[in-house]
């Protein structure tokens, strides 16, 4: 009995006859420390295959202080972000290069110092930008550390581009992210979902031991929580994404061309942001959750 999960409550949904929320907890000794792998292959592996289950969607997860302070969680942070580019009291401003596929990685870094002398902060690669044919990728990382150092001389200011280093294997990708801190660029970017969460911790301890900022990409997010009543919301994927480490993370909007409603948009990225975040329904928030830090 000691290590079975528990029902504790069972909430009807409104408007719903056949549909209801279920309160499942599992003890922590269930859990191996520091892994967001284990927590999740534990709580969503086989379940949702199951045949009595006519759908089941994973709505949030409440993680307790004790486990939350066996992760380290993101690199560096807000506050290290804007002392290390030395730019307080405003929102950062960046736009991702288009077309993103099929420049040369010339073309691109000239793209790249366009925007960033134009006055952004950031550029950045997209989510497939990895190494193919037509650009591969430690020639766009040469050209690009080109262009944020000619940008820098010539405005004073420090830049940035989110240079990808996803990889087909995790040996690949903290290549990627030696090569990109050796070119003295401040930040590197992982597709997290796509990449696995235990590459993506790895990168993340990576960047907090040498002072690179990363950036998240949440590409293949709504295969797994577009539907409504089967798979799972996205501030359980935010969650997981604070644990494994990232020092920010594709949010989506409540404008633009993807789906968004705002107060649930709001709620997760107070959970990605805030160290204390109270159970607010409303903004879909199940429940409270202490960050430690």
């Amino acid at each position: 009995d000691r290590y079975k999960g528990r029902c504790y409550d069972i909430e009807a949904i409104p408007g719903e006859d056949d549909m209801f929320f279920a309160y499942v907890a599992y003890p922590i000794d269930l859990f191996e420390e520091g892994s967001v792998t284990n927590m999740l292959t534990s709580i969503v592996g086989n379940v949702f295959g199951f045949k009595a289950l006519r759908a089941l969607r994973l709505e949030d997860l409440r993680i307790p202080p004790a486990y939350v302070k066996t992760f380290f969680g993101p690199p560096h942070g807000i506050q290290v972000e804007r002392d290390k580019l030395n730019k307080y009291g405003r929102a950062l401003l960046g736009c991702t290069i288009k077309p993103k596929l099929g420049l040369s990685a010339k073309n691109y870094g000239r793209a790249c110092y366009e925007c960033l002398r134009g006055g952004l902060d950031f550029t950045k690669d997209d989510e497939n930008v990895n190494s193919q044919p037509f650009m591969r990728w430690r020639d766009r990382f040469g050209f690009v550390a080109e262009a944020i150092y000619k940008s820098q001389a010539e405005t004073g200011e420090i830049k940035g581009h989110y240079l990808n280093a996803t990889a087909p294997d995790s040996e690949g990708m903290m290549y990627r992210a030696q090569v990109a801190k050796e070119f003295g660029v401040p930040i590197v970017m992982h597709d997290y979902l796509t990449g696995g969460f235990t590459a993506n911790t790895s990168l993340a301890n990576y960047c907090r031991n040498n002072g690179l900022l990363l950036h998240i990409h949440r590409a293949m997010h709504a295969v797994i929580d577009r539907q409504r009543i089967h798979g799972m919301h996205f501030r359980v994927l935010a969650k997981a994404l604070r644990m494994s480490g990232g020092d920010h993370l594709h949010s989506g909007t409540v404008v633009g061309k993807l789906e968004g409603d705002r107060d649930v948009t709001l709620g997760f990225v107070d959970l990605m942001r805030d160290n204390y975040i109270e159970r607010d329904r409303n903004r879909g928030v199940f429940f409270t959750q202490e960050w430690m830090g």
